[in-house]
């Protein structure tokens, strides 16, 4: 009979860790910057995580390197007062530089931060970003937007797709076009950077490409065609990015269907659709530069 020791013994030699990290979630930070009478406020939500050198607490609940997620959340505090936050992306690189350079058996330091706006919940947008760090290699900085509703009534449609003997879409010149935007990049550096004004720039932009002059408006042929142009764009103002990501949903609106109360409906009121709805993603990069 096998006890259980050696089958516990026998099961941990033919196993091998992908990944461990551990952390603190859902931080929430309320910080104020005064300045005499004039007051700003950043409000943030930070997720921090850890991977340590051992993983002795794992395989033998010793857990003498661990560093509580509890003193994890009061190093996000207290780092808030110390550092001050002057951008999102800076504060999780102050996070991440304090526990590489505090503790020396922590390996990986990863951490997410969301701004929330203040005094009137109702942003158009939100702001996150991530950063990742590993002992002895410089910061991997994220940043990026979400949940920005926009939605135009004309110049838009969606034509000349494949058919096959189950498609029923009719071909639009001209319909509705609203989606919820998703967008996240990366820094190719992070010393230097206005961060600020990279974020505020790329919502600019994406909002511009979506909208067109505002006298003139801009056809969109297909979601596919306005993410790219958008990334195209951003990519040609922003040197100092790499890399983004954009997720477009299609967001459907239909005509309601009014004569069987015999009103005559002339794409007036419309009916939000729930699901299903279109996904369209996409990754643009620059090319890596040709080595001499």
């Amino acid at each position: 009979m096998i006890s259980r020791s050696t089958m516990d013994t026998s099961s941990a030699q033919n196993v091998e860790f992908v990944r461990t990290g551990y952390g603190k979630n859902t931080v929430k930070v309320l910080y104020i910057r005064r300045h005499g009478s004039h007051h700003s406020i950043l409000e943030l939500r930070a997720d921090v995580e850890l991977t340590l050198k051992s993983r002795k607490d794992y395989t033998a609940g010793d857990n003498s390197d661990i560093i509580p997620t509890d003193t994890i959340k009061n190093t996000v505090h207290a780092l808030a007062k110390i550092k001050g936050v002057k951008t999102i992306e800076q504060f999780s690189m102050d996070l991440c530089n304090h526990f590489l350079t505090s503790f020396d058996h922590v390996m990986r330091a990863r951490d997410g931060v969301e701004h929330a706006h203040a005094f009137i919940l109702s942003p158009e947008t939100r702001r996150f970003c991530d950063v990742e760090q590993k002992r002895d290699d410089p910061p991997v900085v994220h940043s990026g937007l979400k949940d920005m509703k926009v939605l135009k009534t004309t110049k838009s449609g969606f034509e000349g797709f494949l058919r096959d003997r189950f498609t029923t879409l009719p071909e639009a010149r001209d319909r509705c076009f609203c989606t919820s935007v998703y967008a996240r990049w990366r820094y190719s550096k992070t010393a230097n950077v206005n961060f600020d004004g990279v974020w505020t720039s790329v919502k600019d932009t994406i909002i511009e490409k979506f909208a067109g002059p505002y006298d003139l408006g801009e056809y969109s042929p297909s979601v596919q065609k306005t993410l790219y142009d958008s990334q195209c764009l951003i990519l040609a103002r922003h040197p100092e990015v790499e890399e983004i990501e954009l997720v477009m949903p299609n967001q459907h609106y239909v005509t309601i269907d009014m004569t069987k109360m015999g009103l005559v409906n002339k794409e007036e009121v419309f009916l939000a659709l729930d699901n299903p709805s279109g996904n369209i993603t996409g990754t643009l990069r620059r090319k890596p530069r040709a080595k001499l």
